[in-house]
C-alpha cells in the first residue's frame, strides 16, 4: 500500500485537475489520484496534504470542480500515488439550529478513506463549536464555530493501492443449514496464545496463524464473525478514565480496517487472513456498525461525517435541528433514509466483498437499518437496495434485531433472505437449564428452531441465529458461576450491563474450591453446549466458551482491552475435555441432516416410518398432552428427532432421542421403541466422563435414569455406527 519514499514533500506549484464524481473517495488510477466527496451545503473543500506521518500539513488545494453535491479534482503522479496522506476541510454555514455545523477548521477524515494513520488523541479541538459560548447562547441555538486547528489531533486518511496476490482464493460458500459460527475479537483470540510469534499477536496476521486456524478447524466451526474491524477510536468518556472501546462498536471509519490490528500494513494483513482462513474453508463475516459513529451527540466531535454534511448523515430532532435522534444510546444515529448516506453503506458492503473478500455481515442494532421514516418496516428502502445489489447477493446477512428507539425489537420481521440473533433462544434455554418454571413449550419452540417466530414470513430455521452466550452479556462459564454481575472494572460503579442474565452460579458465587460446585458448573456447561448444537437453527459459539473462558463475572467487557477480554490458551490446555466434547458434538452434527433443515419441524408421521419427524416425550413414555406443557412443576423433557440421518442411498432413516433434566433429583425416562433393532445406544450422558463403557445399550421400552441437572442423548440401531459407539470422554487434567 504504502509507496511514501517516491512521493514529493513539494506542493508549491501543483494544481488540481478537474477530475470526476465517481467513484466517490480517493483513488489510484496508476496516473494519479482522483478525490470526489459529498457534502450538500459545503461552499468550498480543500485537499490537505500532510506528510507520511500525518503530523506536518504540507499543502491546502482546493478541489476545483463540484458535479450537483460531489465536490472533486484529480492530483496527477508523481505528488498523487499510494501511500499519500491526506484530509479534508468543508468551508460552509454554521448553523446547529438548522442543522448545519460546517466548520473549515476541522480537519475531517474522507468518509470513504480506505486506510489510516496516526494517532487519534481527545482534545478540545476536536469540537465543532466554541466552548466559550454561554450555556444560555447555546441553549438559544446561537452558538459559534470553533476556530481552533483540529488537524493535530485526528488520524489521517492515506491512499491506498489495493492490489494483492488473491491467488485463487474463492468464497467457502458454506450454505446456512451447514454454518457454525465462532464469534472471536481479532486482539483478544491471540494476543495470549503463546505459539503465535509475539510480533503478530492481537492482530490480522495472529488470526491468519497456522496454529489459530488449526484451532478453529479442529473445533469444527466453519465461519469466524469477528467483533468490529472497521477503524474504531474509543469515545471521550472512556479515554477520559484510562479506558477503551475494546469491541470496536465506536465507528470512526467504515471502509478502513482498524489499523491498531495491523503489524505495519492494516488493508496488506486483513486480506491475508481472509485468504488464509478461506484456505482452511472458514468464512470470515464481520460485524459492522452502520447505527451511529463516534461523533456523538450534539456536544460530540468533528471528525468526518458532521463536518461533511450533518443534516445529511445523522437523524436530526424535527422539533429541534441542533439536537440528534438518539435510537442508538451512543447520541446519533445514522439517517439510513437518506440517498447519499443508503449509497453509502452499499458501497461500502460492496468494497469489503470485492475488495476484501468478507462472506457476510453481522448488522450491529439492525433495526435502524430498516427506519426510512421512524418507523421499521420489513421492506424498507436499504434492505431493497441490498436485495437488489448482485455482489451482495450471496453473501450472509445477519442482523442483531433490534434498536433502543420505539418498536425497536424487531426480531422475525427482517428480510426473507436475513437470520437473526435470536435472543429468545439464549434466553430460554438458560432459563429452562436453571430450572425456571413453565417454560417446557417455549423450549420446544426453541430447540425446534423458533417456527413461530419465522414460519409465517415464509422462512426458514436458519432464520434463527441461536446462542447461548455472545460477546454482549456472560460468557457460557460464567452464566454457570455468578448469579450477579461483577463490573467494577468498567469505573461505573457495577451500574453498566444487563441485571436479567438468567444465570445461576450453582451453589457459589464466584471461584471456588467446592468440588461439587465445580462438577455441577461443568454439567451446566455441557447441556447448554448441548442443547444449542443439536438445536435446529444457525448455531454461534463465542471464542472461548469451548474450554470454560471467564471474564470474571464481567458481563459488559467492552472497555476491558485486558486479560478480562483476551481468550487464556492456558484454560485451553486444561480443560481440553470440554473442547473435546464439542468438537464431537460439531461432528455429530455434521453426520446428522436431520439436525440442520431446511424446512421446520412438522410433528407428522412420515409414510412407512414408525415415528414422527419429531415428537416431545414425557418421562413415563407419552407424548406430552395438553396438560403436560403447561405444567408448571415440569423440569424433563425428551426429545425424539425421526430421520436424523441418511443411509448410504440418501434414504432418510435413524432416530435420536434427546433427554433433558433440568431439576434437582434424578428422572427416570421409559423409552419409546426403537425402529429397527431393539436397542437405543448411548451416545453422551453430561453426568458422566465417558459414555461409551459396557452397560450403555438400553432396549426399546426400558428405562434411562438421567441424572439432576444433566442431559443424555441416544440412538436407535439405524444411527451410523460411529454415532452409535458414543462420545469418547476426556479425562480432567
Amino acid at each position: 500500500m504504502n509507496a511514501l519514499h517516491s512521493l514529493p514533500t513539494d506542493y508549491g506549484q501543483v494544481t488540481l485537475q478537474p477530475g470526476s464524481p465517481q467513484p466517490l473517495g480517493a483513488t489510484w488510477t496508476g496516473d494519479g489520484v482522483n478525490f470526489a466527496v459529498y457534502t450538500s451545503g459545503g461552499v468550498r473543500v480543500e485537499l490537505c496534504l500532510f506528510d507520511a506521518t500525518g503530523e506536518r500539513e504540507l499543502a491546502r488545494i482546493a478541489l476545483p470542480e463540484h458535479t450537483e453535491y460531489i465536490w472533486h479534482g484529480f492530483l496527477p503522479a508523481p505528488h498523487g500515488g499510494p501511500g499519500l496522506v491526506y484530509g479534508l476541510r468543508v468551508h460552509g454555514p454554521y448553523d446547529a439550529a438548522y442543522g448545519a455545523r460546517y466548520n473549515a477548521n476541522k480537519l475531517l477524515i474522507d468518509p470513504y478513506a480506505r486506510a489510516l494513520v496516526g494517532k487519534f488523541i481527545w482534545h478540545p479541538a476536536l469540537i465543532g463549536f466554541s466552548k466559550e459560548a454561554s450555556e444560555t447562547a447555546r441553549r438559544a441555538n446561537e452558538e459559534r464555530a470553533d476556530t481552533v486547528d483540529s488537524a493535530p489531533f485526528i488520524c489521517k486518511a492515506q491512499v491506498i493501492d489495493g492490489q494483492f496476490d488473491w491467488e485463487d482464493d474463492r468464497p467457502p460458500a458454506v450454505p446456512w443449514r451447514d454454518t457454525v459460527i465462532y464469534e472471536a475479537h481479532v486482539r483478544g483470540f491471540t494476543k495470549l496464545h503463546p505459539k503465535v510469534p509475539e510480533r503478530e499477536r492481537g492482530t490480522y496476521l495472529g488470526m491468519a496463524h497456522p496454529e489459530a486456524i488449526a484451532h478453529m478447524k479442529h473445533l469444527g466451526i466453519t465461519a469466524v464473525e469477528l467483533l468490529p474491524v472497521q477503524a474504531f477510536v474509543p469515545e471521550k468518556f472512556l479515554a477520559e478514565k484510562g479506558l477503551v472501546n475494546y469491541w470496536g462498536y465506536s465507528s470512526l471509519s467504515w471502509f478502513a480496517p482498524a489499523p491498531q490490528y495491523a503489524v505495519e500494513d492494516a488493508v496488506i494483513e486483513f486480506k491475508t487472513m481472509v485468504k488464509a482462513l478461506h484456505a482452511a474453508g472458514i468464512e470470515v463475516i464481520l460485524d459492522v456498525v452502520f447505527n451511529h459513529t463516534v461523533e456523538g451527540g450534539e456536544d460530540g466531535a468533528t471528525l468526518n461525517l458532521r463536518g461533511f454534511d450533518n443534516a445529511a448523515y445523522y437523524k436530526l430532532d424535527a422539533t429541534n435541528l441542533r439536537n440528534y435522534v438518539n435510537r442508538t444510546g451512543t447520541g446519533n444515529t445514522i439517517a439510513i433514509g437518506h440517498a447519499a448516506v443508503r449509497n453509502m453503506v452499499l458501497d461500502c458492503l460492496k468494497y469489503w466483498v470485492e475488495e476484501m473478500h468478507v462472506d457476510g455481515f453481522r448488522f450491529d442494532l439492525a433495526a435502524v437499518l430498516g427506519r426510512d421514516n421512524g418507523r421499521f418496516r420489513t421492506d424498507a428502502s436499504f434492505f431493497k437496495a441490498v436485495a437488489a445489489e448482485p455482489s451482495l447477493r450471496y453473501v450472509k446477512l445477519i442482523a442483531e434485531p433490534w434498536d433502543v428507539g420505539p418498536d425497536g425489537y424487531q426480531l422475525s420481521h427482517f428480510p426473507a433472505a436475513w437470520s437473526e440473533w435470536n435472543d429468545l433462544y439464549r434466553d430460554t434455554m438458560r432459563g429452562f437449564w436453571r430450572g425456571n418454571p413453565g417454560i417446557l413449550g417455549n423450549f420446544a419452540e426453541r430447540f425446534a428452531g423458533s417456527s413461530d417466530l419465522f414460519r409465517n414470513s415464509g422462512r426458514r430455521p436458519t432464520a434463527s441465529l441461536n446462542y447461548v452466550a455472545c460477546h454482549d452479556g456472560f460468557t457460557l462459564y460464567d452464566t454457570t458461576a455468578y448469579d450477579e454481575k461483577h463490573n467494577e472494572a468498567n469505573l461505573e460503579d457495577n451500574r453498566d450491563g444487563h441485571n436479567h442474565n438468567l444465570s445461576w452460579n450453582c451453589g457459589a458465587e464466584g471461584p471456588t474450591d467446592d468440588l461439587q460446585v465445580i462438577e455441577l458448573r461443568e454439567r451446566q456447561i455441557r447441556n447448554l453446549l448441548a442443547t444449542l448444537l443439536l438445536s435446529q437453527g444457525v448455531p454461534m459459539l463465542q471464542a472461548g466458551d469451548e474450554f470454560g473462558r471467564t471474564q470474571g463475572g464481567n458481563n459488559n467487557a467492552y472497555c476491558q482491552d485486558n486479560q478480562i477480554s483476551w481468550i487464556d490458551w492456558d484454560l485451553a490446555a486444561r480443560r481440553s475435555w470440554l473442547t473435546v466434547f464439542v468438537r464431537q458434538l460439531l461432528t455429530l452434527r455434521r453426520q446428522a441432516p436431520g439436525l440442520r433443515r431446511d424446512t421446520f419441524l412438522k410433528g407428522a408421521r412420515q409414510v412407512d416410518r414408525e415415528h414422527k419427524d419429531v415428537s416431545w416425550r414425557h418421562p413415563l413414555g407419552h407424548e406430552l398432552t395438553a396438560a403436560d406443557w403447561h405444567d408448571g412443576n415440569a423440569r424433563a423433557i425428551g426429545v425424539l428427532i425421526g430421520q436424523a440421518f441418511t443411509d448410504p442411498h440418501g434414504t432418510p432413516n435413524g432416530h435420536l432421542l434427546f433427554l433433558c433434566n433440568a431439576s434437582a433429583q434424578p428422572v427416570d425416562f421409559e423409552l419409546p421403541a426403537a425402529t429397527t433393532a431393539p436397542i437405543w445406544q448411548i451416545v453422551f450422558d453430561t453426568a458422566r466422563w465417558r459414555a461409551n463403557d459396557l452397560g450403555d445399550r438400553i432396549g426399546a421400552g426400558e428405562r434411562c435414569l438421567v441424572a439432576a441437572h444433566s442431559c443424555v442423548l441416544l440412538a436407535d440401531g439405524d444411527a451410523p455406527l460411529s454415532v452409535r459407539t458414543g462420545f469418547a470422554g476426556a479425562p480432567r487434567s
